[in-house]
């Protein structure tokens, strides 16, 4: 990354007030490296006395250079949606439990951004997914998704129904307990846990994996990040689907709606600490290698 940093925007983990210490300590040290700070609003209400400006979450972006996210992946997760049209680049300090994506643990923090900021560092460049909702023809919602579109059954224990498309031509219909379509930052997340493949973070591409399907050969497939994904809620009488973005915004579907997930036109730059491999990291979250006793 060639872009100077003068200005660098931090956000917290939501409500949590627990994070207030570590944004001071945070801001203090950003502040001995002579860079503007800003904070963006939910930030800005943790502390009683202003810290820094606070800006909208819709605008901050046009005025930052680099943004540090301290809580957990969940966080990031959010955080990254909003900034992905800007191209900011994110650093994620971690205070969850994971931490996939937030991979600086909070008490290294300071030691860990500061060699970043000064050259010492590595980029990775995450594929984003983009969703619309078509309902009778009109397209009546859209959202970015960094981990996956999840098409799910409702609060009842439920099968649903619907075909699944890949550039128009006819897949397969599946009765389930819903489809998850998982960007490969995603595959270590729902879609890793119901069955779906973990896709190394260069790739691009796209996985599919179904929830439960009725049919037990309806097994995950892998395809190209240029494909067009389309999930038709079939009409079945007293049908209740609903469709999630990262498992943090949802919207209710209808019979006969289709859902299309595509590939972002944009998607979000990561900075790691120089050395970070995706395999120590799967090896260390996933308790690969571990002695059996």
């Amino acid at each position: 990354m060639n872009k100077v940093i003068k200005t660098v925007g931090v956000f917290g983990k939501y409500h949590d007030r627990t994070v207030a210490e570590h944004i001071l300590r945070l801001g203090e040290f950003l502040r001995g490296r002579q860079l503007k700070i800003l904070f963006d609003e939910t930030t800005a209400e943790l502390f009683a006395k202003p810290m820094a400006p606070a800006r909208a979450r819709a605008v901050i972006g046009a005025e930052i250079d680099l943004a540090i996210v301290v809580g957990g992946d969940g966080t990031l997760l959010n955080v990254a949606r909003d900034l992905a049209p800007h191209r900011v680049p994110i650093i994620g300090v971690n205070l969850g439990r994971l931490g996939f994506l937030t991979d600086i643990q909070a008490d290294h923090m300071t030691t860990a951004i500061g060699k970043i900021l000064d050259g010492d560092y590595q980029t990775e460049n995450r594929l984003l997914l983009y969703a619309e909702i078509m309902r009778k023809g009109r397209i009546v919602h859209t959202a970015n998704a960094f981990n996956d579109v999840v098409v799910t059954k409702g609060e009842l224990a439920r099968l649903i129904e619907f075909e699944t498309y890949l550039d128009g031509e006819f897949v397969n219909s599946t009765r389930g307990d819903g489809i998850i379509v998982a960007s490969p930052t995603g595959s270590t997340a729902y879609a890793l846990s119901s069955g779906g493949p973990i896709l190394h973070p260069s790739l691009e591409a796209i996985a599919l994996v179904p929830v439960c399907p009725h049919t037990l050969s309806n097994r995950p497939i892998v395809v190209s990040s240029d494909c067009i994904v389309e999930i038709l809620i079939t009409g079945v009488a007293n049908q209740r689907a609903h469709v999630t973005f990262d498992g943090q915004a949802t919207f209710s579907l209808e019979d006969n709606d289709r859902v299309y997930v595509r590939r972002a036109e944009t998607g979000v730059t990561l900075m790691h600490p120089s050395g970070r491999s995706h395999f120590e990291v799967l090896r260390i979250k996933l308790h690969w290698g571990r002695q059996l006793t």
